[in-house]
């Protein structure tokens, strides 16, 4: 099947399976280090969980080039497996913090900095060795199957730690996500290779973190995804904050409905990762499609009147994230120069990820002054303003036209007399 098709290679069916279980464990750890700052370590404080995410995404911001750069340099097998075992002990370290009952709020934001550290190398490395995976015209899927692997862990991990986190406590969730990053580390020793689609190498030299910023600048359509994706990562996928908010404050539940609500909303970002591993290649439209899609979905989620209806909302929610990241993600990835992939991924993680230091406590703070359901509306008016760009800079800069077809199915299109860098929008 061709949603499927980069299975079918040797090793990126190895990576799958140890990613899948790996990805189990660190939903796992999110959902029972949310709960523990949410309603354990504070009085259902949702700026405090801001500050958690804030701390554990800060370090994309400053790092970055310098972890790109490594990924383009050295083996990308080797430092993955530096830092699964590396986040393995951050685990371990916590676990047995909160099981010896002398863990408090501060300790979490360390050791959620330190893990922040830790995946700013571990992000761009782990990005760019897909592409060592598979064949590149394979790669496309092969980001896309990835998603899924992610949002399909997202499925069992968070209801398995709402519901460990309510009955045996957070400390034990902290420690069984660490085993899982010995599936990692094992799946990567085990890997054929010579099988390997090996990736050219960063020259040696000065200069070259800022020929990697160069490259972009010379991409206006890297740099219009990526000011899509800081909006929308900003100030739109604070999951966490408005789900945690709403599940607890809004309709009073405990932490395993958190977790279910966690799982549901996994559901759509499946979903949204199995169509987009369907697709030959991405390309703008979906990009700047799915934000308008996601902040319509938000609205929904923010206007739901009742758990249910909330939960059912999740689920559109979830599918247009997941389109809108694996679009933007597969379009950076097959349109970059393969020796610059690591920099520019690094610097496309940074500002996805760097800039919830910024939004994730404005969500918190509006979450705690007028409500869970205005976190809500924040996120939700986020992806309107990303599509809002996109098209006019599409219209702006490419000419696109609004035209009526009556020979076509969908008699309302989109033209446009000149194409993105792979030749499309």
């Amino acid at each position: 099947m061709s949603t499927f098709r980069s299975l079918g290679i040797h090793n990126y069916r190895l990576w799958f399976i140890g990613a899948l279980i790996s990805n189990i464990g660190t939903w796992m750890q999110r959902t029972a280090q949310d709960w523990l700052v949410y309603d354990i370590l504070t009085p259902q404080n949702a700026s405090a969980l801001g500050i958690v995410m804030a701390l554990q995404l800060g370090p994309q911001l400053v790092i970055a080039p310098w972890a790109g750069l490594i990924a383009d340099t050295v083996d990308r097998r080797k430092l993955l497996a530096t830092t699964q075992i590396a986040m393995a002990l951050l685990g371990v370290g916590l676990g047995l913090m909160v099981l010896l009952d002398v863990a408090l709020l501060w300790h979490v934001y360390a050791f959620a900095l330190a893990l922040g550290v830790v995946s700013a190398f571990d992000a761009p490395a782990r990005q760019a060795f897909v592409s060592e995976l598979v064949r590149d015209d394979y790669l496309p899927n092969a980001v896309a199957l990835n998603s899924a692997s992610f949002n399909g862990a997202r499925l069992v991990g968070p209801a398995v730690a709402g519901l460990l986190t309510a009955g045996v406590g957070p400390g034990w969730v902290f420690l069984i996500n660490a085993l899982t990053f010995g599936a990692m580390v094992y799946v990567l020793l085990a890997m054929r290779s010579a099988e390997l689609n090996r990736q050219p190498r960063s020259a040696p030299g000065k200069g070259r973190i800022r020929a990697g910023f160069r490259y972009v600048q010379q991409r206006p359509d890297l740099m219009m995804v990526m000011l899509a994706i800081f909006i929308v990562g900003t100030f739109g996928l604070n999951f966490a904050v408005f789900i945690a908010a709403m599940a607890r404050t809004e309709f009073g539940q405990d932490a395993g409905v958190f977790g279910v609500l966690s799982s549901v909303m996994a559901v759509g970002s499946v979903a949204g990762a199995l169509l987009s591993a369907r697709r030959e290649r991405p390309r703008l439209r979906f990009i700047f499609g799915a934000s308008a899609a996601f902040g319509i979905a938000c609205v929904l989620a923010a206007l739901a009147p009742n758990l249910w209806l909330f939960g059912l909302a999740l689920v559109p929610v979830g599918l247009f994230a997941l389109t809108l990241m694996t679009s933007a993600n597969a379009y950076v990835q097959t349109t970059t120069d393969p020796a610059m992939r690591g920099r520019v991924m690094a610097l496309y993680f940074a500002i996805f990820l760097g800039g919830t230091p910024l939004g994730a406590p404005v969500v918190g703070w509006v979450s705690d002054m007028f409500g869970p359901r205005w976190s809500l509306g924040v996120a939700a008016a986020s992806g309107i303003i990303a599509a809002a760009a996109g098209i006019f800079w599409a219209w702006r800069y490419h000419d696109v036209r609004l035209r009526y077809d009556r020979s076509a199915p969908r008699r309302l299109r989109l033209d446009h007399e000149a194409g993105a860098a792979d030749g499309s929008t």
